[in-house]
């Protein structure tokens, strides 16, 4: 025997490559094939001509890249196989490359009658046909000529793959087989026990007796297996591993409960239309699986992929149901899709859990627990409290184990979000959500969990994904090999619900985690297309005018309200705030096409808004008005009202030797020959904004080429290499009287940028509208404010309120928290003074603090406006854009209100009676804003409101609804009743409420009949 365990495992490894995997099938016949190549986009199988196949052999080249082939496979099973028919199969090789399922060519097999089988993938090659020895078989296959997009992983070279316009021509893959073959199981058995040993061997000490008594065995079957003869003795060798297979886990064990899983990102390297394809191909392989082992159970996120196979695949639909309804097929999440949580505004959130839980109710009777993240770009600290209210328990992700300086301190924990709600939360300590169950990945599981003092439980989510593809008989295998292993944690095949019941009753008091979970990675997600990031922001903006001027109009003038349109624009911009598209992470292909989408989208809201105000009597006459859609009075006009415009003040410019000094009553700005501000006094407190020696209004250009992941990351060491864009080309001033706008135009590497800067009468904000014709690579331009308050924290707006983070960098946490995300303001300010920096369509930000000449600190505020990444888009951001940034002086409350001015600005509109558009609801608190009117989603006619505490301190007012109604409730997001302890006295025209910070809170009017 050989006592070199090293050896021996090269004699293993070689053994199983030569001589096993080979002798896997019995005996193999080939079959017979005819093609025919889609001229373009794909068809259904409907559609397929069967008359226009012709002649296909093994070895040719076929497929354009993105293109689709279909292959007929037809054939007879040799009459004198000795077989049983389960042990029949096909295997078909399309041309596999050896990289990762998913992002390659795949195939979708279908029988003559139009029924789904199963998919084909690299590691997943073969079809059940049932066919007895002496019997035929037909099938179709729809092949995919998908590109391999991730082999750029390796240096991130730019490609021309991610367009089809620009994609190469010619054959993507060569053809290899396509044979009807015999399997041998009990081969096939072997390879996969000595796969679990194998692996085991090298996660065990080398002093274990364990390991000894494993390598003894493995070394004893290769005595016994006859490499001449493998049919004939591979069920000796399986005994011979019997014993060391059938040595249970030890009490103390860690226990991993394996759910099947398939991330299926709903676009990135490739478009929506194939993530439909990809559904399919995954779910049926799944499907086919479930028939062959009764223990296999598959968790399924994203409402939205399931209506795709609803609606594209209803045979397929209508089996997944049967699946549903026994517990196999779980639906999980309780989301539309799969989302980034930092941009998506509170409303589209809420969105997301109301979309996706009546999906899944409506659909298949049930309604997730947990929410279902596990590849999100960090996690806002509004979600615990806005999945809490759509009714989920629990919450999963295992992101954060990509941090590239801190290590996350727990993997079952409590995470309380901004208003302190609390979900139960885990990180799968196997760090992956596309495990394959192999024994290293065990051993990390194990090695890796950190609360092991308190509990010895976590989940492993198996099955290839990103691309889909989904989980493979071998893994659903190795889960039952290592289901009591001794030397490996305990393998459960089970759900999410299983595994959460399970750790929440065995660690009764988990650690807390407060605020958002930071990712320190990928932060250039929150700047990376911006064109798909100006329409996802507009797009919510206008739904939110949509329904409450919809609401109105059904309520005082009897208009249809429009529940099919504005459903069917929510769930489009919930598909594109998908973590893949809205971050700005995916190919070109994907982000033209949300573009398109979301400029087709602006037309059909507008269509529904003017609808809405027509029906309230706009447009009939000749008075002009404004109108409010925000929950701020803005400029005069009342919150969701209308008001004529009110009576300018004066702005007084004055020439000065450097520049121009502007006075507008409430503000004196001082700005150089260049546009650049060199001085902001608060007239009323006297107040500098400026720190000396600084200008504000400053553009900057830095270098981008991080280490890797282009379009996803920003480095630290972009800040070495900056450059401020101070020359002007041209500067110019218009206007009197009520406004005055400084226009600067300059120029750089090929680039130019014309900026106007408006300063208005009684103003505290000045605004600033970028417009930049874009055609740098590698590059990022920010925006820079430095504000003259001595501060170690800024305020940064999130979904329904806000949250505070250091701006110093004492840990390293703090270190790596460089660039961060905010919605339509951030603000510093010190104990009686603050400045906040509003914007239209920007998330991304840095916040610095730096010293001060005469003593103290400042503030440096930047927006970073644009990136300019090569992968996996070369074209990414390249053209013009228009962004509108507003400085303003004042506190929080004044940061809100012009961060919804610049999202919803005033209406001018023609012909109606102010009191025609008297509010429909109001807060009487400045500190209780109505994010949301509308009607219930149940079209009853109920008004629902969705408010919150904005200012995080606790607050009470009265929420007035002036229309007849009978009640009104508090209910959770799926406009179910709850017994809340928000309202505190219901008579009159509204309710009487209490909130406690940053409280989200909705309420239900039903009116009076």
């Amino acid at each position: 025997m050989y006592q070199d365990a090293e050896l021996l495992k090269k004699r293993i490894d070689r053994f199983v490559r030569e001589r096993l995997q080979p002798a896997s099938e019995i005996a193999s016949s080939p079959s017979t094939l005819t093609a025919w190549e889609v001229p373009d986009e794909p068809v259904p199988f409907s559609a397929v001509p069967l008359d226009q196949f012709e002649p296909f052999r093994n070895g040719t080249p076929w497929g354009k890249t993105w293109g689709t082939t279909w292959f007929r496979v037809t054939g007879v099973v040799p009459a004198e196989w000795d077989a049983n028919v389960e042990d029949v199969e096909l295997k078909i090789d399309l041309g596999f490359l050896p990289a990762q399922t998913g992002f390659q060519a795949e195939g979708l097999v279908w029988s003559p009658d139009g029924t789904i089988l199963k998919a084909l993938e690299p590691r997943n090659d073969y079809v059940r046909i049932l066919a007895k020895p002496g019997e035929s078989f037909d099938v179709f296959v729809e092949a995919a000529s998908n590109p391999d997009m991730g082999a750029q992983f390796v240096d991130f070279t730019p490609t021309d793959l991610g367009r089809k316009s620009t994609a190469p021509a010619g054959s993507a893959y060569v053809f290899r087989r396509a044979d009807v073959v015999h399997q041998d199981r009990e081969v096939q058995g072997l390879v996969a026990d000595i796969w679990t040993l194998r692996g085991l061997i090298d996660e065990l000490p080398a002093s274990s007796p364990r390991r000894a008594a494993v390598v003894t065995a493995l070394d004893s079957m290769l005595d016994v297996v006859d490499p001449f003869d493998v049919h004939g003795t591979a069920v000796a060798g399986r005994r011979e591993l019997a014993e060391v297979l059938a040595s249970p886990a030890t009490a103390t064990a860690h226990t991993v409960y394996a759910v099947g899983h398939a991330h299926i990102d709903s676009a990135w390297l490739w478009p929506v239309r194939e993530t439909i394809r990809k559904c399919a191909r995954t779910f049926s392989n799944v499907l086919d699986l479930m028939e062959q082992d009764p223990d296999f159970s598959f968790a399924c996120s994203s409402a939205q992929q399931l209506q795709w196979i609803r609606d594209f695949y209803p045979e397929l639909f209508t089996r997944i149901k049967v699946r549903v309804a026994e517990g196999r097929f779980v639906p999980v999440g309780g989301m539309w899709v799969e989302s980034d949580t930092n941009m998506p505004s509170g409303e589209a959130l809420a969105r997301q859990f109301v979309e996706g839980k009546k999906f899944f109710i409506d659909e298949f009777g049930v309604e997730p627990r947990e929410v279902w993240l596990p590849d999100s770009f960090g996690y806002s600290g509004a979600l615990p409290q806005i999945a809490k209210a759509a009714g989920a328990d629990y919450f999963l992700t295992q992101k954060i184990s990509w941090n590239e300086v801190n290590q996350f301190p727990h993997h079952t924990f409590q995470w309380e979000g901004i208003d302190g709600t609390r979900i139960f939360t885990h990180f799968p300590s196997i760090d992956t959500y596309n495990s394959v169950l192999s024994a290293a990945e065990l051993a990390h599981a194990e090695r890796n969990f950190r609360n092991k003092r308190h509990a010895n439980t976590s989940l492993a989510p198996f099955g290839f994904g990103d691309g889909g593809g989904g989980p493979t008989r071998e893994m659903i295998g190795a889960a039952h090999r290592t289901a009591s292993l001794e030397g490996s944690p305990r393998v459960v095949l089970g759900t999410p619900t299983e595994f959460f019941e399970e750790a929440e009753r065995e660690f009764a008091a988990p650690p807390v985690w407060a605020g958002e979970l930071y990712l320190e990675f990928h932060r250039g997600t929150y700047t990376s297309q911006a064109r798909t990031k100006r329409g996802n922001r507009r797009s919510e903006h206008l739904l939110h005018e949509a329904e409450l001027w919809a609401a109105t109009a059904a309520v005082r003038s009897g208009y249809d309200y429009p529940y099919d349109d504005l459903q069917t624009a929510w769930q489009l911009v919930l598909l594109q705030q998908f973590h893949d598209i809205l971050p700005g992470s995916s190919i070109g292909w994907v982000h033209d096409q949300a573009v398109e989408n979301y400029d087709a989208l602006e037309i059909e809201v507008r269509g529904l808004i003017d609808a809405a105000l027509a029906s309230l009597g706009g447009g009939r006459g000749t008075d002009r008005v404004l109108l409010n859609s925000a929950p701020v009075d803005i400029e005069g006009v009342p919150s969701f009202g209308a008001a004529s415009a009110s009576a300018p003040g004066e702005v007084v410019l004055t020439e000065i030797a450097d520049g121009y000094e502007i006075d507008n009553g409430t503000l004196r700005t001082v700005l150089d020959r260049n546009g650049l501000i060199t001085s902001l006094i608060d007239i009323a407190s006297g107040r500098e904004t400026v720190p000396p020696g600084h200008r504000a209004g400053l553009l900057q250009v830095f270098r981008d080429t991080p280490a890797q992941w282009d379009a996803w990351d920003v480095d630290l060491e972009y800040r070495r290499s900056g450059t401020d864009l101070v020359e002007v080309d041209s500067l110019t001033v218009t206007g009197s009287g009520d406004r005055v706008t400084i226009h600067t135009s300059r120029s750089f590497g090929a680039s130019t940028v014309r900026q106007s800067i408006t300063i208005r009468a009684h103003s505290n904000a000045i605004d600033f509208e970028t417009h930049v014709d874009w055609r740098e690579r590698q590059r990022m331009l920010k925006f820079a404010v430095p504000v003259d308050v001595h501060t170690s924290s800024a305020a940064s707006e999130i979904q329904f309120g806000h949250i505070v983070r250091p701006t110093h960098t004492n840990t390293s946490w703090d270190t790596a928290r460089f660039e961060t995300p905010a919605h339509r303001w951030v603000h510093v300010s010190d104990s009686d003074f603050g400045v906040g920096l509003a914007n239209d369509s920007t998330y991304g930000h840095d916040i610095t603090r730096h010293e001060r000449d005469g003593g103290g600190t400042f503030s440096l505020v930047r927006q970073t406006l644009l990136k300019a990444p090569l992968f996996p888009d070369p074209e990414a951001d390249q053209g013009e854009h228009t962004m509108r940034s507003s400085v303003v002086v004042g506190g929080i409350p004044e940061a809100i209100r012009h961060g919804y001015r610049l999202n919803l600005p005033l209406r001018q509109l023609e012909g109606v009676d102010e009191v025609a558009f008297s509010p429909l609801v109001t807060s009487d608190s400045d500190a209780i804003l109505i994010e949301t009117v509308k009607l219930a989603e149940d079209r009853s006619g109920d008004v629902v409101v969705r408010l919150y505490e904005s200012l995080g301190g606790r607050a009470s007012g009265r929420i007035r609804f002036a229309f007849p109604h009978d009640d009104i409730v508090e209910t959770d997001l799926l406009e179910r009743e709850i017994s809340g302890e928000t309202v505190v006295e219901g008579e009159g025209e509204g309710v009487s409420v209490r909130m406690r910070p940053f409280q989200l809170v909705t309420l239900r009017a039903r009116r009076s009949r």
